[in-house]
């Protein structure tokens, strides 16, 4: 899903504006993903969103440093010299909020960016690898070697073409390493990645916390789960010493979309806040905006409570409609988009997928593109960013 007081930067890195540039990966099922759920629920449990099986961050973001690889992303260090920012292919963001990009994820398990004769940079300004930047992804397990030729195919396709890279995600229930995980372990995997690609501009540091999904070595990190969430705040706190220039985000699923689920993500937030670790922004998955229990003027009071009440930043990171209806996606785009489009505080949208058939197994309907055709939604969108129509 790149989504509160990130400051608004004047057109600064990787274009800024809502428009420009993009690419992205197709998931297919994940195998080695944990269950997933995806319908909300009014408790704070919520749906087990766990396992993500095909479809899937602290400081303002800062101008882009251009990357050493090449193309097809062999494991070349990504360090490279300072680059010139992104730049916009359109006009203002919709609705003059302060949106800084409107992005997607890749498509398929690993790396996957253009599509076909579509570049996807063409669309969008930002790029989540879906999958692959999943600890578990990058290194089986503990210990072992580090497997990155995913991920640097996807870094390397956005520093080229000038769009923001977000990474998902350092921390989380699923999709983690085998064997004893440990403070060290953690450290080490935050700190390779970020000095691999040092432009990153934001990474879900910690991914749907509990009562979603909980890693099974939150004890060996800090523990404090249900308490003072000492396992959290010690991911940021690693996070912000690996990758100092990242906006470092808490991201988790039903936080705009249900009121008890937003009441105990602000409880987090805010403990994670005491006890002084650097988050940053939050993130909003936005899974459940197709649920038919779910209204507008809920998710407008949701999102407003989630910056109101930690004073942080939002960014829409995993937003999807689920219908095969045309129309009705269209409808929800056309609901929710202004909203986030004009709210000074969600500063970024991830779309979770736009090849139809290609996205994760919760929302198999939720692809922009279909049968090699736009849907309604993916012509809206590319209007309203002032893109051009696929």
């Amino acid at each position: 899903m790149l989504l509160d007081s990130v400051k608004t930067f004047i057109l600064l890195s990787v274009c800024l504006g809502v428009l420009g540039c993009g690419s992205a990966d197709v998931d297919n099922p994940d195998a080695s993903a944990g269950s997933a759920g995806r319908a909300g629920s009014s408790s704070t449990s919520g749906a087990n969103h766990g396992g993500m099986p095909t479809g899937g961050t602290g400081t303002q973001p800062v101008a882009g440093t251009g990357s050493g690889n090449s193309d097809n992303g062999a494991g070349a260090n990504a360090a490279g010299g300072n680059g010139a920012a992104g730049k916009p292919t359109g006009g203002n963001p919709p609705g003059g909020g302060g949106l800084e990009f409107v992005g997607n994820i890749t498509t398929g398990f690993n790396s996957s960016m253009d599509q076909g004769n579509r570049k996807f940079a063409t669309y969008w300004n930002q790029v989540t690898p879906e999958n692959a930047g999943k600890w578990g992804s990058v290194q089986s397990n503990v210990g072992g070697p580090f497997n990155w030729s995913a991920l640097d195919a996807i870094y390397d396709y956005a520093q080229k073409n000038q769009i923001v890279f977000k990474q998902h995600t350092f921390v989380w229930g699923s999709q983690q390493p085998g064997g004893n995980v440990n403070q060290d372990a953690v450290q080490k995997w935050m700190t390779e990645f970020c000095q691999r690609y040092p432009n990153t501009k934001l990474i879900d540091v910690v991914n749907e916390p509990p009562p979603h999904t909980k890693p099974n070595y939150d004890g060996a990190i800090g523990g404090g789960t249900d308490g003072d969430w000492k396992w959290i705040a010690n991911a940021f706190t690693w996070a912000r010493a690996a990758c100092p220039n990242a906006t470092l985000i808490l991201n988790d699923y039903n936080n705009i979309e249900w009121p008890n689920d937003n009441a105990h993500f602000i409880d987090i937030v805010k403990k994670v806040q005491a006890a002084g670790a650097p988050i940053d922004a939050i993130g909003a998955q936005s899974h459940d905006l197709d649920n038919a229990g779910v209204s507008l003027a809920t998710v407008t009071g949701l999102l407003e409570s989630l910056n109101r009440e930690t004073g942080l930043p939002v960014y829409i990171t995993e937003m999807d409609i689920d219908t095969t209806d045309d129309a009705k996606q269209l409808s929800l785009y056309q609901q929710y988009f202004p909203l986030f489009a004009s709210t000074s505080y969600v500063k970024g949208i991830t779309i979770w997928g736009w090849i139809y058939g290609q996205t994760w197994q919760q929302a198999p309907n939720s692809g922009l593109i279909r049968n090699g055709a736009p849907r309604s939604a993916m012509t809206y969108l590319m209007q309203e960013l002032k893109r051009p129509a696929p």
